[in-house]
């Protein structure tokens, strides 16, 4: 019970280190403050901040200009007619943010020969974009939420989406972003660990055992608050299923872009 207690104190009390002279700057704040909004209000966001939105993703660095990204868009309604249910936790638009080398393969040939390396940049250029499209809209006011799984709309449901949204070989679903109105607030971050464990000075540096376990003492407590009804264990049993799955199914399309060659 002592060390649940010592858990939950450190997950409320836990803040970004800002110093004192950037306090004021608006985007820092914006920044190390962002949380992940999972209560829209349903009101609408204007096609002008959606565009803007998505401006910023369209502006945002890729390896050697590649733009190795699409991102495929719902209001509400579009959403619903063709999922056939709500945005997750009532947004009010959705992107659907596709690693894509299919376009670039249309006039770049050579890429063709490196399947495994051209859709890994690929992912982390969309990864990119997707997080310039969620800094905006918090600038905007407006709240977010990246989904990879909650009511299938990201990598871990590779094969649902790809027959949904009709996308060619080499477009690769890795994530939604949801968008929305709220009311919701929350400074409380999921736990994370120390600065020590992941910046590294010249040479990479084990994390101690004792370090990862205290963290994920905190993460199962984190979990219970956001789901008192579930359990993390629970939780990671579900994700190894779903990943497994995805996995097959990506190493079968590498493998048969590879052979395509």
């Amino acid at each position: 019970m002592l060390k649940q207690f010592k858990s939950f104190f450190r997950i409320i009390t836990q803040k970004p280190y800002i110093p004192d002279r950037q306090k004021a700057h608006a985007l820092i704040t914006t920044i190390l403050n962002r949380r992940s909004c999972r209560a829209f209000s349903g009101e609408d966001i204007n096609d002008e901040d959606f565009n803007l939105i998505l401006e910023a993703g369209r502006y945002a660095p890729s390896t050697a200009n590649l733009q190795t990204w699409s991102f495929i868009t719902f209001t509400s309604d579009e959403w619903k007619e063709n999922f056939d249910r709500s945005i997750p936790f009532n947004g009010a638009r959705a992107i659907v943010i596709c690693a894509d080398t299919y376009r670039n393969k249309q006039l770049l040939t050579e890429f063709s020969r490196t399947p495994f390396v051209s859709n890994t940049l690929a992912v982390f250029n969309a990864g990119i974009a997707a997080m310039n499209m969620n800094i905006t809209a918090e600038c905007l006011g407006i709240r977010s939420i990246m989904l990879s799984d909650t009511g299938m709309t990201g990598l871990l449901d590779f094969s649902y989406l790809r027959e949904h949204l009709l996308l060619p070989q080499g477009v690769i679903p890795i994530t939604t972003l949801v968008l929305g109105r709220s009311n919701e607030t929350s400074s409380i971050a999921p736990p994370r660990l120390s600065r020590d464990s992941v910046v590294m000075k010249n040479s990479y540096r084990a994390c101690p055992r004792e370090e990862l376990e205290e963290w994920f003492d905190r993460m199962k407590v984190g979990f219970k608050l956001l789901y008192p009804f579930s359990d993390l264990s629970s939780k990671i049993a579900y994700y190894q299923g779903k990943m497994e799955t995805a996995e097959g199914e990506l190493v079968h399309l590498f493998k048969k872009e590879k052979e395509n060659d």
